[in-house]
């Protein structure tokens, strides 16, 4: 599991680093918000500890735009603001977690496994449109028995297509949902990604299940098409 250390102290980052790669986990540091919210925008952290008082964008901004970004990664502040209404602030601002400098590593790894225990998700159920099928938990989908090969995008896109069946989605949507919130290239991405998710699963079979709303979005057939 990765876990990204936002702290401008050193010492207490390349500390709280050696102590948690030892527990095995994989670590990423930023000495700012600014570097924290761009490794956030290209990498799956399964937990932030995230100080406080940070040069440029400090760690209340950085926790408020996670949060309007719609990201629920779990955050846990490692701060010396020791006061009630600083984290009262931080927990009202999205933050999970609170802890004080100086700190014990005991604690602190006790924090994050809490967090992880708490934020694993329960397996998903296998969504279904007709005979098209997709687990999400087992990263696996088909069509009837034959099962299908998709790149992760492809998966994605059909995933969250099958999570609202017969209703249409937006370009917008699906490049939130599926790319990222701070996406900035050329939308028409979706349509190339809608061809080649129809190629596997649609034309070897005859099928149809994906429409295309002309200037609205696309629509999943929930019969499988």
């Amino acid at each position: 599991m990765q876990v990204l250390v936002v702290e401008d102290e050193q010492n207490i980052a390349l500390a709280v680093e050696r102590g948690l790669r030892a527990e095995g986990f994989g670590v990423d540091i930023a000495e700012n918000g600014e570097k924290a919210l761009g490794l956030i925008r290209h990498n799956d952290y399964a937990v932030i500890v995230l100080d406080l008082m940070l040069p440029g964008r400090n760690g209340y901004d950085v926790c408020r735009t996670l949060r309007a970004a719609g990201i629920a990664t779990p955050v846990l502040i490692l701060t010396a603001k020791d006061g009630e209404y600083d984290e009262a602030d931080a927990l009202d601002l999205g933050a999970d977690d609170y802890l004080t400098k100086p700190f014990s590593f005991v604690v602190l790894l006790a924090r994050i496994r809490a967090l992880l225990r708490r934020s694993a998700p329960q397996r998903s159920p296998v969504l279904r449109a007709g005979d098209l099928w997709l687990d999400p938990a087992a990263h696996r989908c088909g069509r009837g028995d034959e099962r299908l090969d998709l790149t992760p995008r492809e998966f994605g896109l059909l995933e969250f297509m099958l999570r609202h069946p017969d209703t249409v989605v937006s370009k917008t949507d699906l490049l939130a949902q599926v790319w990222d919130a701070w996406f900035e290239g050329d939308p028409n991405i979706v349509e190339v990604y809608v061809g080649y998710l129809r190629r596997k699963i649609d034309i070897p079979f005859g099928r149809s299940a994906i429409d295309t709303v002309r200037g609205v979005g696309y629509r999943l057939d929930g019969q499988g098409g």
